[in-house]
């Protein structure tokens, strides 16, 4: 039923596509364009009665009756076609992906997913159902359960579904599953693909640049959850950390945990303060939580009349946020989810799909730091050095933070 249900869908879209294509090029084409039309008008011509011709009504009435029947059997025929074509090897994978709960537009980790959704459609010819959950359990799970029999390959977004789609996986064999920040663990269905990212590299880049960039000689960082699996936003902070120490180990650099990441006043907040505590360059890694910062680097700019910086992370945010907070983004620490999205949609429909740990970093593209604005334009070379030397192994950068826990502030 499941394998039905997939060719049903496949085939709709692929009639949908093509009952545009007729009505739209094909249609037209033949009334206007045939090479025969000449012959066409003067069938119609000869077919009207001589009493009629001097009618303009009746001429045109009888003009598209006729042309309608000369046509009819290539709609026919065409109408047939599309039923057919809908399992050729041309078409796109069928792909549902589920988004967590901040959903599409959170200008950060769903929308660079959302990303590689759409290049997937445009370039692969993807068929997508999306979902976005309610942030409980049995709502992910329900998501990627009805998601699993209707597509080939399925897609969570976030560390939190890891649960409820390795579960699916396990009694769906014949569909794939990829995760994004889920780790393989113990025992993992064969059909389930970690999609990983080195977040460490990137955010020593960043750190790199607020180093460069601070005239106060302290930052600061903001995550959005302590203690996630696998330690998932501390190695941000781990890689930030490093990029700062390197380029100045006298740089003071405080850190501070929200409790969420769609906290956006909380994010503001704890930037304010650290902005008054003399921090002139703050990173983020805390998702929608992160849109306070930049409203907190404008607010604390105008009103102190002095210029401090912030820092995005996962999107280039300089391009996803309200235009007015632009020109207070430095740089952002790219995490191509979009990349990783894309590339796995591409190995199903080239059938090379694989289970396992799937992992992104310089070398390959999967993290990096973005240039929009030109507020970096002066330290490029610098940034770009360092990145050599991490893809060489030169620099081997850390993980796991040197300190006490995340559950408080932290000062380095």
């Amino acid at each position: 039923m499941r394998v039905q249900d997939k060719a049903f869908v496949r085939r709709q879209s692929a009639f949908k596509h093509s009952a545009a294509t007729l009505s739209s090029r094909i249609l037209p084409a033949l009334i206007y364009t045939h090479p025969g039309s000449s012959s066409i008008f003067l069938f119609l011509h000869r077919s009207i009665r001589p009493e009629e011709k001097m009618t303009g009504k009746v001429l045109n009435r009888t003009l598209s009756a006729n042309a309608f029947l000369l046509i009819l059997p290539f709609v026919v025929v065409l109408f047939f076609a599309v039923l057919s074509c809908g399992d050729d090897d041309e078409s796109g994978p069928l792909v549902g992906i589920v988004y967590d709960e901040a959903g599409k537009g959170d200008k950060s980790f769903n929308d660079s997913a959302y990303e590689g959704i759409k290049r997937a459609q445009e370039e692969l010819g993807t068929v997508v159902s999306e979902e976005i959950t309610d942030g409980t359990e049995s709502h992910r799970e329900e998501l990627i359960r009805s998601l699993a029999a209707n597509n080939d390959l399925v897609i969570a977004v976030g560390f939190l579904f890891e649960n409820s789609i390795k579960k699916v996986a396990a009694e769906y064999p014949d569909t794939n599953f990829a995760g994004i920040d889920i780790q393989q663990g113990n025992d993992p269905p064969e059909n389930f693909a970690s999609l990983l990212f080195n977040e460490a590299e990137g955010s020593f880049l960043v750190g790199v640049a607020a180093a460069l960039t601070t005239k106060t000689d302290k930052v600061g960082f903001i995550g959005g959850l302590c203690a996630t699996p696998d330690k998932l936003i501390e190695k941000f902070e781990a890689g930030f950390i490093a990029g700062v120490k390197t380029v100045n180990p006298d740089i003071t650099v405080k850190t501070e945990y929200l409790t969420g990441f769609r906290d956006i006043a909380g994010g503001k907040r704890v930037a304010l303060r650290m902005f008054g505590e003399d921090a002139d360059v703050v990173f983020h890694a805390a998702g929608t939580s992160g849109l306070g910062l930049f409203d907190a680097a404008k607010e604390f700019s105008n009103a102190e009349g002095t210029e401090v910086w912030a820092i995005g992370v996962d999107s280039d945010q300089y391009q996803t946020v309200e235009e007015s907070v632009r020109e207070h983004i430095l740089t952002s620490m790219l995490k191509r989810v979009d990349v990783a999205v894309y590339n796995i949609i591409e190995a199903q429909k080239n059938g090379e799909f694989s289970g396992g740990a799937v992992n992104h970093d310089l070398a390959n593209n999967g993290v990096d730091y973005a240039t929009s604005g030109g507020f970096v334009d002066d330290i490029k070379d610098v940034l770009e050095a360092y990145k050599t030397l991490i893809i060489n192994d030169v620099i081997e950068v850390p993980n796991d933070p040197d300190n006490e826990g995340c559950l408080t502030p932290q000062t380095y």
